[in-house]
């Protein structure tokens, strides 16, 4: 599934820059591009990787909203 349309990034991408070591919605956009322009994928991009890394998805949110600052816009 597409997660990111400015940059055509899918579900799978993500993932992919999981496995790479992306532990960060900014390390994310820097593999990848996901979440780096408009923003409107971020908080896909912050539950993603809260399943990648067995976290709830309300610690996801809170990361969401803690670290929107920190991606590269």
């Amino acid at each position: 599934m597409i997660v990111c349309s400015c940059h055509a990034v899918t579900d799978r991408e993500i993932h992919r820059a999981v496995r790479s070591g992306a532990r960060t919605a900014g390390q994310v956009a820097e593999i990848c591009g996901a979440g780096s322009s408009c923003g409107g994928c971020r908080e896909t991009v912050h539950e993603l990787l809260a399943e990648a890394h067995g976290e709830s998805r309300m610690h996801a949110s809170s990361a969401s909203l803690a670290s929107r600052e920190s991606v590269p816009a």
